[in-house]
């Protein structure tokens, strides 16, 4: 079953690799790239504080799902050793396009990030943003992310919230809407939030997921996606209701 899964959010990234849709002009191109880069962090400016790419100049980097790789260029700006997996051909060869284009030095390459093709303790970071709660078995990918870091390493990563009003919304849209106010928010986001079987967390749930690391903290971020739902009230209680969790996690 989750062989099944797995090839159908493959699938589904692979014909639509996210963040594409932030841009307009030709894939591949720098225009497109740029259009993405500078989209993504107007929606999203709080990954520069979380990620502190320019940290990281000379330490041993992973990201596990690189994306559209807009993310990962600013490491390698930063001067990172830096290391790139994607579930997809799509996302590793566009970044691989990027890294060229900017004659950056960093390796993208295919990989699962339930099996990491990596050596225990090869890195200093690990960082993944909105990507492992798509994975089908998102406690074995934390699981390899805590065997691959270094003692002391650190792993930054970005989860869905349960308890948020892009899950809310999501829920009063597919289950109320459609007259199933039964369905549950985890049943609402796997079949109807981007590909199949996405998943959102409590802070309960995350810090359990996290119980091999030293010590953890999360962060939770309002996000323009909440404000659609919640409007004002979005602020008014902040950041209770923010859809994104940054959880810094030490090894």
């Amino acid at each position: 079953m989750e062989g099944t899964l797995k090839e159908a959010v493959r699938d589904h990234w692979e014909a639509d690799p996210c963040g594409a849709k932030l841009a307009d002009a030709e894939p591949g191109t720098p225009e497109f790239f740029a259009q993405v880069e500078h989209t993504r962090y107007e929606l999203e400016p709080f990954i520069h504080d979380f990620a502190e790419f320019g940290r990281w100049s000379g330490r041993d980097v992973l990201e596990v799902g690189v994306g559209l790789g807009t993310d990962f260029v600013q490491f390698a700006r930063g001067g990172a050793n830096l290391v790139g997996v994607d579930l997809t051909d799509a996302a590793v060869e566009l970044v691989q396009k990027r890294l060229d284009l900017e004659k950056l030095p960093a390796v993208v390459r295919t990989g699962d990030a339930e099996s990491l093709p990596f050596g225990d303790a090869s890195f200093d970071l690990v960082y993944s943003w909105g990507v492992l709660h798509h994975t089908p078995n998102t406690e074995r990918s934390i699981a390899e992310v805590r065997r691959v870091l270094r003692e002391n390493g650190e792993a930054r990563i970005m989860l869905y919230s349960r308890r948020s009003w892009v899950a809310a919304g999501a829920w009063l849209k597919y289950g109320v809407a459609r007259g199933k106010p039964w369905m549950s928010f985890t049943d609402v986001l796997a079949a109807h939030m981007e590909s199949p079987g996405t998943k959102a967390y409590t802070d309960g749930e995350l810090r359990a997921m996290f119980t091999a690391f030293s010590s953890v903290q999360l962060e939770r971020f309002i996000t323009p996606y909440d404000a659609r739902v919640g409007g004002p009230l979005t602020r008014l209680i902040a950041p209770r209701g923010g859809w994104f969790v940054g959880i810094r996690a030490r090894a």
